[in-house]
């Protein structure tokens, strides 16, 4: 793939993009973003796609592929392909954007590109010839830099009662008013059914019909780019769904039987076929940088990837990100149990990844608020003050230590990485929706407590991510949702009602109760209720958020760059209030303190000063916190410390 530049019809193509003439948001002139990539279909000239197209397809196990064209206006055609090291590639001259096509394996069954650009009729449908050059982006968009980042996780589905890209449009000012400055999409990959959570796609290049065109992703992302709001995509690179994914029948090398994970046959990033394999995943993050704009990506449950290669492939997909965009912010995010903290390191670094989404704060932070000990909150029960602390002050609770849920030593030590290369959150979409009525806090906890952990949440230099509706503290559940039919929804139904049998406070009938997840009604009660909104209490939880947002963006913001790393500390006051403290390199520190208790703290030393925030009851004695208060400082270093 090349990285230079050069010119073709008027237009510049530098690093994957066309800059020049076309239609879209930005008027008659603009920035057009297309990323070149080896399969797919590629205009045989790049100036002109009216000469046609040819297009590629790695399917190894077969002998002979026909690709198939079904022209807007016109009638169907079968064009042979030449194979050439398990690659199978054919140009067809009077292929234009908007036809549909597919391949068809030897000469029977017909099955989609896997790196279909758009594919409106589902999974088992032919894919659609698209011209990203069409779109026009507005050129001056640099992103913004990490520390800024306050993340609003969105399920477009179940964001808007319309579920679509233009209905979330439509929130992006109430959104951006808010303090929030980046929006988190759960994975748009195209999978089967019109409903789903999106991490069963097998169609990784297809953003989902349902939510709306190609064109219409793209207008929401410059909308919100035009607001000062990021956007990021969470991706799925460790499996594929279970309906729909023909990479079995034509490519089963994609795949290892050394390996599995929860939910499927493992990816082979390591062995023969691998190139081809990396690759695909490679370029899937680059297009959705490139030609979509996306500020940043969260990748999926990286633990389940097996890669003994050298590079790895997640060290590999962060170089080429890294060296191909460098024009303006763009941010990458894992999801990883293993809490390998040798994995991140300060933004844009090469080869790291910038934070990871820090399960230890929440899990910790949901024993506090809620009590629960079931499952891998059992981790956490038994010193959950303490290690919500060490989250806050070193990134992970488990830095080597044994969990008795895994079994094993989790973790590395993460005391001397940034504040930064942690993402905490008191909810997401996993941690609502893999219960099994998929209850918020809102409804598990007091009002008191929830504040008094938002706060520590909100005012810590870490970036916080918020589940969408929480910041009116909505009600409405977040349950796991799907649209298989058949066998297939048979079993998923039954295995989540297998899964909650084991736990204590399930008997048979409340098993029986467990919504079937294929079912329409369960996505339809998992969709944000915006009535509610007006009401009071949720105008009193959204006057709360917005105003320790602009809290964290005036007084904890600016200083999180100044902020020097394996220079933070905790002191306790008893087992539930502490002292925390962030020392910056011009010798302040930013200093939270918490009572996360019924009962007003032991004594702590005054810090001589007003706080800029304060959430929860005041004490009787001012060396005292009240039941689950919350003070922020800033503060010279050594003010206020315990003799």
């Amino acid at each position: 793939m090349r990285t230079g530049t050069r010119h073709v019809a008027g237009r510049q193509l530098r690093h994957g993009h066309f800059a020049g003439n076309g239609e879209g948001g930005a008027g008659p002139q603009g920035l057009a973003c297309v990323h070149r990539m080896p399969f797919g279909p590629r205009p045989v000239d790049d100036a002109s796609p009216e000469a046609g197209y040819r297009f590629r397809l790695w399917a190894p196990a077969e002998k002979r592929v026909e690709l198939c064209l079904m022209p807007a206006n016109g009638e169907r055609s079968a064009h042979a392909c030449a194979k050439s090291d398990g690659w199978h590639s054919c140009k067809v001259a009077e292929a234009r954007p908007g036809d549909r096509y597919c391949f068809r394996l030897d000469g029977q069954l017909e099955v989609p590109d896997p790196a279909s650009r758009f594919n409106p009729d589902g999974v088992h449908g032919p894919s659609v010839i698209l011209d990203p050059a069409t779109f026009a982006w507005d050129e001056d968009w640099q992103g913004r830099p990490w520390e800024d980042a306050v993340l609003y996780e969105l399920h477009v589905g179940s964001f808007t009662p319309e579920g679509t890209y233009a209905a979330a449009e439509h929130k992006l000012d109430e959104l951006a008013a808010l303090g929030i400055t980046a929006i988190e999409l759960m994975p748009l990959a195209e999978s089967a059914g019109r409903r789903g959570w999106g991490y069963d796609g097998v169609l990784p290049y297809a953003p989902h019909a349902h939510y709306g065109t190609p064109d219409e992703l793209k207008h929401f992302i410059q909308a919100a780019h035009r607001r000062g709001l990021m956007v990021f995509l969470d991706v799925v690179y460790n499996h594929f769904g279970p309906e729909g994914n023909y990479l079995h029948v034509y490519a089963p090398q994609f795949f290892t039987a050394g390996h599995e994970t929860p939910w499927g046959g493992a990816i082979a990033y390591e062995g023969a076929a691998s190139p081809a394999v990396r690759a695909f995943f490679i370029h899937n993050a680059l297009y959705w940088l490139e030609e979509y704009r996306f500020d940043g990506l969260r990748l999926d449950a990286v633990q389940t990837i097996h890669d003994s290669s050298k590079p790895h492939i997640l060290e590999e997909l962060s170089i080429r990100v890294r060296s191909r965009i460098g024009n303006r912010h763009v941010h990458l995010v894992l999801e990883n149990v293993d809490n390998r903290a040798s994995l991140l390191a300060p933004p844009a670094t090469p080869g790291r990844y910038d934070a990871q989404w820090n399960d230890d704060f929440h899990h910790a932070a949901h024993v506090i608020l809620t009590g629960e000990r079931d499952g891998y909150y059992a981790d956490y029960a038994d010193r959950p003050v303490q290690h919500l602390a060490r989250c806050l002050t070193e990134g992970f609770a488990y830095q080597g230590e044994h969990s008795p849920f895994h079994g094993a030593v989790r973790g590395e030590a993460s005391a001397s990485l940034p504040a930064s290369a942690f993402v905490n959150f008191l909810q997401n979409h996993d941690q609502i929706g893999n219960r099994a009525f998929g209850e918020r806090l809102s409804t598990l906890t007091t009002p008191e407590r929830l504040r008094a952990l938002i706060a520590l949440q909100l005012l810590a230099p870490s970036p916080p991510l918020l589940f969408m509706g929480e910041e009116a503290g909505a009600t409405t559940p977040f349950l796991y949702f799907c649209d298989y039919q058949g066998d297939l929804g048979t079993a998923v139904r039954e295995g989540r009602r297998r899964e909650f049998a084991g736990f204590s406070r399930f008997s048979g009938a409340d098993v029986a109760r467990i919504p079937d997840p294929s079912a329409e009604d369960t996505f339809r009660a998992s969709k944000l209720d915006w009535i509610a909104r007006e009401e009071p209490e949720a105008q009193a939880w959204l006057a709360f958020y917005r105003k320790l947002l602009e809290l964290r963006r005036t007084m904890v913001v600016p200083r999180v760059p100044w902020l020097v790393p394996g220079r933070c500390g905790v002191q306790f006051a008893g087992d539930e209030a502490f002292d925390l403290r962030w020392t910056t390199v011009d010798g302040f520190a930013l200093v939270l303190r918490a009572n996360l208790s019924d009962k007003p703290s032991p004594l702590l030393p005054s810090p001589g000063v007003l706080p800029f925030a304060a959430v929860g009851a005041d004490a009787a004695e001012p060396d005292r916190l009240g039941p689950w208060a919350v003070r922020a400082y800033v503060l010279p270093v050594d003010e206020g410390r315990a003799p």
